[in-house]
């Protein structure tokens, strides 16, 4: 190793260069997510899916509100959400943080919004997109994983598929 060798002052001055290189490199690496970022809307505008859509909230590329209706066929269909997705610096190496703005009684959604969603998580890839993201969001909405909830009222309750809908129609605020 090189640095074993080398003044401490030397080592400094390389170290500081090095971060600096590092600041520049960080704005080249944030160009970049905001390259992807706009091929993503693209893609996401010129799809044609029913039901979902997002777009940058104001002038920030890094955070979008997203949109998914309830799919047909399922206690959600005909309702409306909002989400929040927020993209780190580091996107698409790591995953966005997705929220429900619009509160979502649902077994994998918690009471502030965060959802229970491995692909959020631990299963994060970079081929992932906001327009998978969001189709992945769509079907868990009818398709809870019971197994993990972080609403155990709320997994309770999908059993009886009626009184979840009563439920779910009666508390749901657009």
């Amino acid at each position: 190793m090189a640095s074993q060798n080398m003044d401490p002052a030397a080592a400094a001055a390389s170290t500081t260069a090095a971060l600096k290189g590092g600041e520049a490199g960080g704005s080249a690496a944030r160009g970049s997510v905001s390259k992807r970022l706009q091929q993503e809307l693209m893609t996401l505008m010129m799809s044609g899916d029913k039901g979902i859509s997002a777009f940058p909230e104001s002038d920030n590329l890094f955070k979008w509100i997203g949109t998914i209706d309830g799919a047909q066929g399922t206690v959600y269909e005909g309702l409306r959400y909002k989400l929040s997705l927020e993209f780190p610096s580091g996107y698409p190496y790591k995953a966005p943080r997705v929220k429900f703005i619009t509160p979502c009684y649902h077994p994998n959604v918690d009471e502030q919004g965060f959802i229970c969603l491995d692909i959020l998580k631990e299963k994060w890839s970079a081929l992932y997109d906001v327009r998978s993201i969001l189709l992945s969001i769509q079907s868990l909405l009818g398709e809870p994983n019971n197994e993990s909830p972080m609403n155990a009222g709320a997994a309770e309750l999908w059993e009886n598929q009626e009184a979840f809908r009563a439920h779910l129609h009666a508390t749901y605020k657009s």
